[in-house]
């Protein structure tokens, strides 16, 4: 399923139920004054063809960024996986032009901002997909997918319950795009209040 790269679809997931935050949406908690989402969006804006929001609940707490939100397509909270799914069929519905999805996660501020050209230059090389790692760590919630495996992928998740993101993409030809962790992780996500405490004082930092 490698091949050419055409138009991509963002899609940032904002589908978590934040239990360590005590619920609530962890994007729309203000970070140096502003919402965490404001700066999310503000990096994966440049980087994308077009851009859309994955979330449950009433989609007006959304309406400052003027984007399409789209609920999973499978129920219950299945996990970044399933905004994975939803992300692929939107695009196939909506946006004929778009080849492939890529996916970020709505609590990580930081994100490179080459985040999506290195990830396309790994398909472009012959990857099927590619996610980001830093640290010896892989990031598999900012990924590129090939929006012509929905049908596997809904497959898996229906008739097999899949709902790990390393099991599924195990399956594929998948490259790992390796980031400079120094001197900031920037795949540093924000979980609890003790890590937006520690956001707070990177941003000061610069």
């Amino acid at each position: 399923m490698s091949g050419p790269v055409g138009e991509t679809l963002g899609l940032l997931l904002a589908g978590g139920q934040a239990r360590r935050f005590g619920g609530g949406d962890k994007g729309l908690r203000l970070l140096g004054g502003r919402p965490i989402m404001d700066r999310v969006v503000e990096r994966a804006r440049p980087q994308v063809d077009h851009l859309v929001i994955n979330a449950a609940g009433d989609p007006a707490r959304f309406a400052a960024y003027d984007l399409p939100v789209v609920a999973d397509v499978i129920a219950d909270f299945a996990g970044p996986l399933a905004g994975v799914l939803t992300g692929m069929e939107w695009a196939a519905a909506n946006l004929p032009a778009v080849t492939h999805l890529v996916t970020f996660t709505c609590d990580a501020p930081f994100f490179p901002t080459d985040l999506v050209a290195r990830l396309r230059d790994a398909v472009l090389d012959g990857a099927e997909l590619a996610c980001a790692m830093s640290a010896g760590r892989t990031h598999p919630v900012f990924g590129i997918w090939p929006v012509g495996l929905a049908g596997d992928l809904r497959r898996a998740m229906v008739e097999e319950d899949m709902r790990k993101i390393d099991l599924w993409t195990a399956r594929y030809a998948i490259a790992h795009v390796d980031f400079a962790a120094d001197p900031v992780d920037p795949f540093f996500n924000i979980n609890r209040p003790d890590d937006l405490a520690r956001a707070e004082a990177l941003l000061r930092a610069g």
